[in-house]
């Protein structure tokens, strides 16, 4: 931690933070806009406000550590870990690059990495994830923060997700997953097959369907399965119903084959809390049960909650006691699994000052050398402008987006930035980006350098970009702001002395992108057929309540 005071004619504005969250810094600063922890040994969910989708956790010892889908952000599964189940950390990515990674050098947006499952066996750490278009891939560690091996491909093909691994007692391994109909043509059943206990060969072909929830009355999309066995039985935990109005079922079975029995273990119920479902059982050091799961709030994301869990004849019930018998109601806060651990959450500020990105950065596509550079200038963030085709008047579909998830439901972002050796067409700011996206920044147009504010609406395949120019003749240097308020809603302002800020426009409703909630962060794009060898200089990137 440090204290960093940025003031000054240079323009770096007068701001005392009194504790920086960069990098894998553990602290929580005293402006975060989300902390779990409310330090009289309760917390509130969520514990992580922000988009950590479909997650998985186990606990090793006396820390639990937890991954979570990353789609076609890279790097890819975040890994995080606590002491207490509320209080988190990111200490790293298991995936550098997405593979194949020829493939991910151009945004895939909704593909990539789906719901993985996360394991400690052998004395190392495994993570079976799935890519909906190429299969089931494994990457193990010994070191949870790495490094972590190359991706082995397990089992090739499409729509094959969720994918879950068991080791049983008797030394045999079992891998379950589900479907996704959009890739495999159909879904809503889950299918077992037996695995070599190295996870690096299935041993059939076809597998087994278990659980067919087209059996069910009232089962749509079963998917997320999690594999346990637990005093005798098999349990597998599995969603259905979707993401935003489902439930969290259970079935068990004293044969691994089934067949199973079904229950429904958590639903909303009267609650605000809507499709608690698809995560992950873990047992603390006194041997408590909890459950941590996701909550789809649209352009906030799949944001992650922990429930109390408890065994009734057999049976889990997750959450407090709803009206239905053994169906449990998602709790807004609990006591705390552990008492005494300090408060932590994941990063969002960066004033790049280190030698490497913070680890909330992720890229809109696999990044290549020469994207970003924080040695060019001490105290800066450099993005060279790239250009693209494909980006002209669009650029959410630009592969260099640096963007981070949003860290709650209200919270502020500041950053400075500078455009040098630009030519026409060329432009960087900061961006709001999801099926539509808000924009704003400096653009070099017609010899002279504009603030321009974008908008690209409504939802469609590709939005529809508009513009305003807010200073036909912009100074070098500008400070930007996003602010976020109940409801998603954004409003974009600036100004040329980092005092006064005047709004760029109405409020923009944001949305959220292909499976993922809206990300913010910084682009450095061109309409430009070829790159002109201009760059956007940031000089931090500051997130408060």
């Amino acid at each position: 931690m440090k204290t960093t005071m940025r003031s000054g004619a240079g323009g770096k504005g007068a701001l005392l933070l009194s504790v920086l969250l960069a990098g894998a810094a553990h602290a929580a600063p005293n402006d975060a806009p989300w902390v779990a922890d409310l330090g009289n040994g309760r917390y509130q969910n969520p514990i992580l406000n922000a988009d950590y989708s479909d997650p998985d956790a186990v606990r090793v010892g006396d820390t639990y550590y937890m991954t979570a889908s990353s789609f076609n952000s890279v790097p890819g599964l975040p890994l995080l870990q606590s002491k207490d189940l509320v209080n988190w950390t990111l200490v790293g990515h298991a995936l550098p690059k997405l593979v194949p990674e020829q493939h991910f050098a151009v945004p895939r947006t909704g593909a990539g990495v789906w719901a993985p499952s996360l394991r400690h066996h052998d004395g190392k750490f495994w993570i079976f994830y799935p890519d909906p278009d190429h299969g089931v891939y494994v990457v193990t560690a010994a070191d949870f923060a790495g490094p972590w091996s190359e991706p082995h491909l397990l089992l090739p093909g499409k729509g094959i997700i969720d994918p879950a691994p068991l080791w049983d007692e008797d030394g045999k391994a079992w891998l379950i997953h589900a479907w996704a109909k959009s890739r495999a043509g159909f879904n809503n059943v889950l299918t077992l097959r037996s695995m070599s206990p190295d996870g690096r060969r299935l041993l059939d072909s076809e597998g087994k369907v278990v659980i067919d929830g087209n059996k069910l009355p009232g089962y749509r999309t079963l998917e997320g399965p999690k594999l346990y066995k637990h005093e005798g039985w098999y349990y597998v935990f599995a969603p259905a119903g979707g993401v935003e109005e489902g439930w969290q079922s259970v079935f068990r079975s004293r044969r691994i084959e089934g067949p199973y029995e079904d229950r429904i273990v958590m639903e909303q119920g009267e609650t605000a809390i809507n499709g608690p479902h698809q995560g992950a059982w873990l047992r603390a050091q006194d041997g408590k049960d909890w459950f941590v799961h996701f909550q789809d709030r649209k352009a906030y994301g799949r944001v992650t909650h922990l429930q109390p869990m408890r065994w009734l004849d057999g049976w889990p019930l997750i959450g407090q006691p709803g009206r239905k018998p053994g169906v449990g109601n998602p709790v807004t806060g609990w006591v705390k699994p552990v008492a005494g651990q300090a408060v932590a959450v994941p990063p969002a500020t960066d004033e790049f000052n280190g030698k490497t990105l913070g680890l909330q950065w992720q890229w809109n596509a696999n990044p290549q050398t020469g994207w970003y550079a924080l040695d060019a200038r001490p105290g800066h963030l450099r993005l060279p402008v790239l250009a693209s085709r494909a980006t002209k008047g669009y650029v959410r579909a630009s592969p260099n987006i640096l963007t981070q998830k949003l860290p709650a439901t209200a919270f502020k972002a500041d950053t400075r930035i500078e455009l040098h050796e630009a030519q026409d067409g060329d432009r960087a700011g900061l961006i709001l980006n999801g099926l539509t996206y808000a924009a704003i920044g400096l653009r070099w147009q017609g010899g002279e350098q504009q603030l321009v504010y974008a908008v690209c609406e409504p939802v469609k395949p590709r939005c529809q970009e508009n513009e305003t120019v807010l200073l036909p003749k912009a100074p070098n240097a500008v400070f930007l702001r996003m602010t976020m308020s109940e409801g998603a809603q954004a409003r974009f302002f600036y100004s040329v002395d980092g005092k006064h800020f005047t709004p760029a426009g109405a409020p923009f409703a944001a949305t959220k992108g292909h499976w993922v909630g809206a990300q913010m962060g910084l682009y450095s794009a061109s309409d430009a057929a070829r790159p002109s060898g201009g760059w956007l200089d940031a000089d931090y990137f500051r997130v408060s309540r």
